[in-house]
C-alpha cells in the first residue's frame, strides 16, 4: 500500500463570517491510499486556523502528515490511533482515506464508503439552513433564501453585529413562523462574556430557540456548568470539545458540565474514532448529539454525511427507546456548495432541506440496479426488459432467467473472463445490455463496478477494469478524451454494441492493448449472439457466432438465427447479410432502413458509411414526397459558429465528392440534437418524424 498527500486551496464563493473572523480561502490536504491493482481511496485533512487543535504552520503540518502516512503505509494500513490523538484532522484524513480504499477494493467505488440508505441514495439527510454572519441586511437575505428553499431548521450565527439587531432578526423570524413550523438554532461560537450570557439566554428563550451552541468561550468548565444547569434554552458544546482527546478526560468534561447536547465535527474532535468515543460517553449520560462538518470539501463532507447516516442506522437498531440520539435532529452538515472549485468527482446535492448522496440521475440508476437484483432473486422465472427503440418506441418483453444465464456464460467463455475479474456497468438497466452485464457478473463471480450511464464514463476514478461493455458513442467519447483514453486502451476485454463502428472509431481502437470486439445481437437474443474482433492482427469484418448458435438466410437474404439456449424459436431479422463458408457472417444493411426514392432503393446505412468523413454529426432519414415517394434527407447538428448557408454549401460540395448523383440528399435540415435511443443507436422513427415536422 502507498499513502501520499497533496495540498489544495479552496476558495469560498462568498466570505464565511464567524465570531473568529471571516474565511475567504482555506487549505486542505487530500490523502490518497492506493495499491498496485488500481484500488485507491481518498480522505481529507482540513484543520481550521485559530480553531483546530492541530492548526499550525503548513511546513510543520506537512512534516507530521508525511510521518503519519509513512507509518500507516508501513503498517499495511493500520492507523497509529494513540499517536495521532493530538492531531484530529490528520486522523480524520487517514481514517477516511482507508475507508475509501477499502470500499474501492470491495465494490470499486471509493466514494461509497458506508452502505446505508443515505449512501445508496434511498434517503436524504435533513440538515439545517445555515445563516452566516454578516450585516443585518445580508443575514436577513440569507435567512429568506433558506426559507424559500424549504428549510424547517434555521441556524443563525450570532456575535458579529449589534446584539439588538441580531435579536430583531430572530424576533422577525419567530413572529412569522411558530416553533412547530420553523426550528431556530443559534451559534454564538463563544461570543458571549460570562457576565451577559445568562441575560442573553433568557432573552433568546422568548423566541422558542431549540438550542445555542457554545455561548461562552471554552475552558471555563465551572461557568459553563452553571449555565447548563440554569439555562432556559438547551446548550450544545462545540469548541469546548476541541483538544480533549483522552477518554477519561472526555468523561470528566461531560460529568462536570452536563450539557444538553454535544456537536461532533470529526476534523476537530478526534476523527471518526474520537467522535464515536464522544458519542458513546454522551449516550451513556443521556446527552444528545448531532454531527456536523467543519467547512471541508466534498471529500470530507461525503465521508461525514455517510458516517452520520451509519450512526443513525445503527443507533436506531440498538435503542429505539432513547429519544436523544442523532436521528431526532436535523444535522449541521454543509451543502457541498460553499466553494468555487470543489472536488467534482463526488456528487452531493441539495433538494429542499435534505442533503443527498449523488445526483438525481445517479440515485435513479442505483435504484434501478437494486430493483433488478430484487427481480432477479425473486421466484419468478422471467424478468422484463425493453427493446432499444431504434426502429420504433421501446416496448417491454418478458425473458426467461435461465436463457439470460446461458447468454452470460456464452460471453464469459468466449472472452475468457476469469473469476474475480472487475467489470464495469455503465449502461442503462432498462435495456438488455445493462441487465446482461449484471447477470454476467453474478454468473461469472465478477466484481461489478457501477457508474451512472453517460456519454463519457469516468474510467480514471475506478480500479483496474478487466471487462467493459460500451456503445460506439461511449467508446469514441472515451478515445477522444485525453484523460480517459490511456485507461481505456489498457482494458483487457472490451465489447462494443448497439450501433455501427465508424471509420474514426475503428482507427482509434487500433492503439488498444486488449481485445476489442463488436457485438451482434438484439433484445430478443438476450444481447449478442456473435462477435468480431476490431483491433490487432485478428480483426475482421465477419462475425463469429457464439457456441450453440447457428445462422442461415431467408429468401430475401436476411439473417435467420437459431439459438435454442437463448430464444425458444428461430428468429428472422431485418438484417441483410452475407454468410461465409466457415459459418461467420457480415451485415450489409437493414431492410427497414431501405427507402425507395423515384423507383430507386437506397440503404441509409450504406450512404451514411460513404459520408462518414463529414466533419459534423449527422443522420440520414427521409420525408414523404409527392413525386419521389420518399426523399432522402440529411439531419445535422447546428453549429453556432458557422452560418447555415455556408455550412449547407460545404455539405453539398462534399455530397458531390462522396456520392453518386442519385444518392445525394434532397433536403438538408439543421437540428439542435440528433435523435438517438438511450442506448446510443440512431432513432430512425423519431428522425423521420422530426424531418417531416421541419418540412411543414
Amino acid at each position: 500500500m502507498q499513502i501520499s498527500f497533496k495540498k489544495h486551496t479552496l476558495r469560498f464563493k462568498q466570505p464565511a463570517g464567524t465570531s473568529r473572523g471571516v474565511y475567504r480561502t482555506r487549505t486542505v490536504w487530500y490523502v490518497t491510499a492506493c495499491d498496485d491493482h488500481g484500488n485507491w481511496g481518498i480522505g481529507e485533512c482540513a484543520p481550521l486556523p485559530d480553531l483546530s487543535y492541530d492548526a499550525m504552520p503548513d511546513e510543520q503540518y506537512e512534516a507530521l502528515l508525511a510521518e503519519a502516512c509513512r507509518s500507516c503505509a508501513e503498517a499495511d494500513g493500520r492507523i497509529p490511533y494513540d499517536a495521532l490523538r493530538p492531531y484530529p484532522s490528520i486522523l480524520f484524513g487517514l481514517e477516511t482515506a482507508l475507508l475509501s480504499f477499502s470500499a474501492s477494493r470491495k465494490h470499486g467505488n471509493p466514494y461509497h464508503i458506508f452502505d446505508n440508505p443515505f449512501s445508496r441514495g434511498e434517503m436524504g439527510t435533513v440538515i439545517n439552513g445555515l445563516v452566516w454572519m454578516g450585516s443585518y441586511e445580508e443575514m436577513m437575505a440569507r435567512m429568506e433564501e433558506k426559507l424559500a428553499l424549504g428549510f424547517h431548521c434555521i441556524k443563525i450565527k450570532i456575535g458579529a453585529i449589534d446584539w439588538e439587531r441580531e435579536i430583531s432578526l430572530i424576533r422577525a423570524l419567530r413572529e412569522r413562523f411558530p416553533k412547530d413550523i420553523v426550528e431556530i438554532r443559534v451559534d454564538a461560537n463563544g461570543g458571549f462574556s460570562p457576565e451577559v450570557a445568562t441575560s442573553r439566554l433568557c432573552e433568546l428563550a422568548r423566541y422558542d430557540i431549540h438550542s445555542i451552541e457554545q455561548p461562552i468561550r471554552q475552558h471555563q468548565w465551572d461557568t459553563m456548568a452553571d449555565l447548563c444547569r440554569t439555562t432556559p434554552i438547551p446548550i450544545a458544546l462545540d469548541e469546548e470539545l476541541i483538544g480533549i482527546n483522552d477518554p477519561a478526560e472526555k468523561a470528566r468534561l461531560l460529568d462536570t458540565i452536563r450539557p444538553q447536547y454535544i456537536i461532533l465535527k470529526p476534523s476537530l474532535h478526534g476523527g471518526l474514532s474520537g467522535s464515536e468515543e464522544w458519542i458513546r460517553l454522551a449516550r451513556e449520560r443521556g446527552i444528545g448529539y448531532w454531527a456536523t462538518s467543519a467547512l471541508e470539501s466534498n471529500v470530507g463532507l461525503n465521508a461525514i454525511a455517510q458516517w452520520q447516516a451509519e450512526l443513525k442506522t445503527n443507533h436506531l437498531k440498538e435503542d429505539k427507546e432513547q429519544s436523544t440520539h442523532c436521528s431526532d435532529f436535523p444535522q449541521g452538515l454543509g451543502t457541498g456548495q460553499l466553494f468555487v472549485e470543489n472536488y467534482d468527482a463526488i456528487h452531493l446535492s441539495i433538494e429542499g432541506e435534505r442533503l443527498w448522496c449523488g445526483t438525481e440521475k445517479e440515485r435513479a440508476f442505483e435504484a434501478d440496479y437494486r430493483a433488478f437484483l430484487v427481480d432477479w432473486n425473486s421466484a419468478s422465472p422471467t424478468v422484463s426488459v425493453h427493446t432499444s427503440g431504434s426502429t420504433g418506441d421501446p416496448k417491454p418483453i418478458l425473458v426467461e432467467k435461465e436463457r439470460m444465464r446461458a447468454s452470460a456464460l456464452m460471453t464469459l467463455n468466449y472472452l475468457r473472463i476469469p473469476v474475480g475479474a472487475t467489470a464495469l456497468l455503465c449502461m442503462p438497466l432498462r435495456y438488455i445490455a445493462g441487465k446482461m452485464m449484471v447477470v454476467r457478473a453474478l454468473e461469472g463471480e465478477l466484481r461489478l463496478v457501477r457508474q451512472t450511464p453517460s456519454r463519457t464514463p469516468d474510467l480514471s476514478a475506478l480500479p483496474s477494469i478487466f471487462f467493459l461493455a460500451v456503445t460506439p458513442m461511449q467508446a469514441l467519447s472515451l478515445l477522444r478524451d485525453d484523460n480517459q483514453r490511456p485507461v481505456f486502451e489498457k482494458i483487457p476485454r472490451i465489447i462494443i454494441g448497439g450501433g455501427a463502428i465508424t471509420p474514426e472509431l475503428h482507427k482509434a481502437l487500433q492503439n488498444c492493448k486488449g481485445e476489442v470486439y463488436s457485438t451482434y445481437g438484439m433484445t430478443e437474443t438476450l444481447s449478442h449472439i456473435a462477435m468480431r474482433r476490431l483491433n490487432g492482427p485478428e480483426q475482421t469484418e465477419w462475425y463469429t457466432p457464439l457456441q450453440g448458435v447457428s445462422i442461415t438466410q431467408n429468401a430475401e437474404g436476411c439473417l435467420v438465427i437459431n439459438a435454442p439456449a437463448l430464444c425458444p424459436t428461430t428468429l428472422t431479422t431485418h438484417d441483410v447479410c452475407e454468410i461465409h463458408a466457415n459459418g461467420s457472417f457480415r451485415i450489409l444493411g437493414r431492410t427497414d432502413n431501405i427507402i425507395c426514392s423515384g423507383g430507386i432503393k437506397f440503404s441509409l446505412e450504406a450512404i451514411e458509411s460513404k459520408l462518414s468523413s463529414l466533419p459534423l454529426p449527422f443522420q440520414l432519414t427521409y420525408v414523404n414526397d409527392p413525386l419521389l415517394g420518399q426523399a432522402l434527407t440529411l439531419l445535422y447538428t447546428e453549429d453556432q459558429q458557422t452560418s447555415t448557408e455556408i455550412l449547407e454549401q460545404n455539405l453539398k460540395q462534399q455530397f458531390e465528392e462522396l456520392l453518386e448523383k442519385y444518392e445525394r440528399p434532397r433536403h438538408i435540415l439543421g437540428v439542435p440534437a440528433l435523435p438517438i435511443t438511450e442506448t446510443g443507436k440512431p432513432a430512425r422513427a423519431q428522425a423521420h418524424q422530426l424531418a417531416q415536422e421541419l418540412m411543414i
